[in-house]
């Protein structure tokens, strides 16, 4: 790449280093090291989620090191930052986790003013995390400038005893342990082991669901996003979106020509086929919003109804990321799904080429059983499921994904926190046959719609997975399975039919027929909202009061701000 064929005139930096005017600006670059060649070359922010809170960051530094020397071979100038991360493996089950969604948002806000405010041109972005994953894509639709995403990869599995074991085995051992299954010291042991490297939480939770979505959506370079974090190979993929980056910056291919309908339609399809995380009808209409794309959690589920389920992927299945990328990678997943029918293959991608393109080398690995053929799938339709009804008018989401019972009806047993239930759950405090409700933990009520990965997770330790259902207004983690429907909508703190239910109420969950709905009707619906009191959080000050009062509804992505539609101008173009 040569640098001097890219026109600086028409980038965002020519606002600090071109012209006599920009002289105190180039000092402090000269301060930095920066030659005269280098201050006049393309300046592309490299940014990362690197932090020392969990091992899905713990690389990032490492590998974002790689990504500035493939920008720099290609005649660009790389400026390193960082920003926040919340892992939702440490905050998940007390007042932290309140902090991970909203972190999403943080991480965007906090890119996008880094790159705004010292006028980069392009940008690589490094995530791990849960959050930082979308966090990253939203920022690279939003500044919409020439952009690579890069997974830091998922952690390799543990190994307890002779068996294959992740994070999720370590929540659910907690649940063992309460009831006397697991010995401290069988705890203590399996804790040591289950989690032996860097890298993202292994299986198709959230994480890794997220990741596949940025292969299929265009985002990523194929095949990057499955390596594991130890894996050497990765620095291949690093150094190659650096170079990358700075070919699409020569051609002016930007983000918005990638993340198109069409793509978010394959991003959906794959998350569907891979039996990966809810959050993924999140995290979908958040990227679409950021475009100015209409694309909600109903439209997500409808992808979801059409795509056949077939990645035998943990919590549901047998295998984790590692075995798909050793079997193939997630290019083998999309080659199946666009060979029939399932994926859009005329959609961009940051190689240049189109998505059927990019597959038209992929060989199908007929030695592996960890990615079947999608004529001959596990389920015909997809691993997740969108419900709706007069409990969700605005909709939910369900895991399906490894499950035989897709229909359960029940008693309503309510709590208004997660805490509340963990502690029931804790001690037994249920039946078999009900449906425990967690409310008042959606976007507003929570604030911040937490995960609840402790709760189900003590309830399978309990072998109690398949005899109960949950519903909430709040999110489950990627790592969730048994019959746990989140993103119910409205949500409890505006007065959503979930904040109407009382205990005894029969609600009925069909996965089949895609409907969530509770014995009552309009009438008695309307004299119950009619007592019903709006409740004060515990934050009223701080980011997390702020993100309260900025939210949107989970159905459109649990948004902070009006989006690329109501744009006056792109940053791009600045």
């Amino acid at each position: 790449m040569d640098a001097h064929a890219i026109n600086k005139n028409k980038l965002p930096s020519r606002h600090v280093t071109e012209g006599p005017s920009r002289a105190p600006h180039r000092s402090y670059l000269y301060a930095m090291g920066l030659t005269k060649e280098e201050i006049h070359q393309p300046l592309v922010g490299v940014a990362s989620c690197w932090n020392e809170a969990a091992p899905c960051n713990i690389s990032l530094m490492r590998q974002a090191q790689v990504v500035k020397k493939g920008v720099t071979a290609a005649k660009g100038t790389p400026r390193e930052f960082c920003t926040i991360t919340v892992t939702d493996g440490i905050a998940m089950g007390h007042q932290g986790m309140k902090a991970s969604l909203v972190s999403r948002d943080l991480i965007a806000d906090s890119v996008e003013l880094t790159m705004r405010g010292h006028a980069y041109d392009a940008l690589v972005g490094l995530a791990g995390c849960d959050k930082s994953l979308p966090g990253m894509m939203m920022a690279m639709v939003r500044l919409n400038v020439p952009s690579v995403f890069i997974y830091g990869g998922s952690i390799l599995p543990g190994n307890f005893r002779g068996q294959q074991v992740t994070v999720q085995d370590m929540f659910e051992a907690v649940g063992k342990h309460s009831v006397g299954e697991m010995s401290d010291a069988d705890l203590d042991e399996i804790e040591q082991v289950a989690c032996p490297s860097a890298g993202s939480c292994g299986a198709q939770f959230t994480a890794n669901t997220m990741a596949t979505v940025a292969e299929a959506i265009g985002l990523a370079l194929p095949y990057s996003c499955g390596a594991p974090a130890p894996y050497e190979i990765r620095d291949k993929f690093c150094y190659a979106s650096g170079e990358i980056v700075m070919e699409l910056l020569a051609r002016n291919i930007r983000p918005r020509d990638i993340v198109t309908r069409q793509s978010l339609e394959n991003a959906a399809a794959v998350v569907a086929a891979s039996g990966g995380s809810t959050n993924a009808a999140l995290h979908l209409p958040a990227i679409a919003h950021e475009c100015g794309i209409e694309f909600d959690l109903f439209d997500v589920a409808e992808i979801f109804k059409q795509t056949p389920y077939v990645a035998d992927l943990k919590p549901g299945g047998r295998y984790v990321a590692k075995d798909m990328f050793e079997a193939g990678g997630i290019p083998l997943l999309m080659k199946t799904l666009l060979e029939h029918g399932y994926l859009h293959g005329d959609c961009l991608t940051v190689t240049g080429r189109t998505i059927a393109e990019n597959m038209a080398k992929v060989a199908w690995n007929s030695d592996q059983d960890v990615v079947r053929p999608a004529d001959k799938p596990i389920t015909v339709t997809g691993g997740v499921v969108g419900l709706k009804g007069n409990l969700a008018p605005d909709g939910a989401i369900v895991k399906v994904a490894g499950m035989k019972n897709l229909k359960f009806s029940g008693p309503a047993r309510c709590f208004d926190s997660e805490e509340a239930a963990f502690e029931a759950v804790s001690k037994r405090q249920y039946k078999e046959g009900e449906v425990l409700v967690i409310r008042y933990e959606g976007p507003k009520g929570g604030p911040g719609m937490r995960e609840m990965l402790s709760t189900t997770a003590a309830l399978y330790g309990q072998g109690m997975g398949d005899k109960v259902a949950l519903i909430t207004d709040g999110r489950f983690s990627g790592a969730t399975r048994g019959f746990c429907v989140g993103h119910v909508g409205p949500e409890a703190a505006v007065c959503g039919p979930i904040a109407l239910l009382r205990d005894g109420d029969i609600i009925t969950i069909d996965a089949v027929e895609g409907t969530l709905d509770v014995g009552l009707s309009d009438d008695d619906m309307k004299q119950r909202a009619e007592g019903w009191q709006p409740r004060e959080t515990d934050f009223q000050s701080g980011a997390i009061w702020k993100y309260a009062e900025l939210v949107g509804t989970a159905r459109h992505g649990a948004v902070t701000h009006p989006g690329g539609a109501a744009e006056k101008h792109c940053y791009a173009d600045v």
